[in-house]
C-alpha cells in the first residue's frame, strides 16, 4: 500500500538571497518530489511568530522568528511517498556542520540558524503548516 504524503517545505531567506531557490527545487524534483503549489512571500514578524508557535518556549524562538521574517521565502507543498521522512532525510541535520554530505543543509546551509530549508516534522504539523500558507 502506498503512503503518498504532503509536506511543507520552506526555502529560507539565506537561500533565496543567494538565488538558490531554483537549484533547491530541482534537487527536490530529482529526488521524486512533486511540487504541488508554491509561492514567494515575505512574512511579517507576527506571522513568523504564529508559524513557529510550537517553539515559543524555546530560547531560540525570537531569533528564529526574526530570521524567517527577515527576507523573501519560498513555500511549497511537496508530495511523494513518505514525503515527510524523505524531506527530513534530504534536508539533513539542523546544524549544517553535522549534516551528511549531499543533504540540502550540508550543501547550502550557512549556520544552525541560517540552514536554508525547513520541512514539516510530522503528519500533524505538515497539515497545520500547509494550511498556514495555503488556506484558500
Amino acid at each position: 500500500m502506498s503512503n503518498i504524503e504532503q509536506t511543507l517545505s520552506i526555502i529560507k531567506p539565506d537561500a533565496v538571497e543567494r538565488n538558490l531557490d531554483n537549484e533547491i527545487k530541482k534537487i527536490f524534483q530529482k529526488n521524486g518530489f512533486r511540487i504541488l503549489k508554491e509561492k514567494k512571500l515575505k512574512l511579517e514578524k507576527t506571522e513568523a511568530e504564529q508559524f513557529y508557535k510550537v517553539h515559543e518556549t524555546k530560547p531560540f524562538y525570537n531569533d528564529l522568528c526574526t530570521y524567517l521574517s527577515s527576507g523573501t521565502i519560498v513555500v511549497m507543498i511537496l508530495e511523494k511517498e513518505n514525503a515527510i521522512k524523505s524531506n527530513r532525510d534530504l534536508m539533513g541535520a539542523t546544524d549544517p556542520a553535522k549534516a551528511e554530505e549531499g543533504t540540502l543543509r550540508k550543501l547550502f546551509g550557512k549556520s544552525i540558524d541560517k540552514n536554508s530549508v525547513h520541512g514539516s516534522d510530522s503528519p500533524d504539523n505538515a497539515k497545520i503548516e500547509i494550511d498556514f500558507f495555503f488556506k484558500d
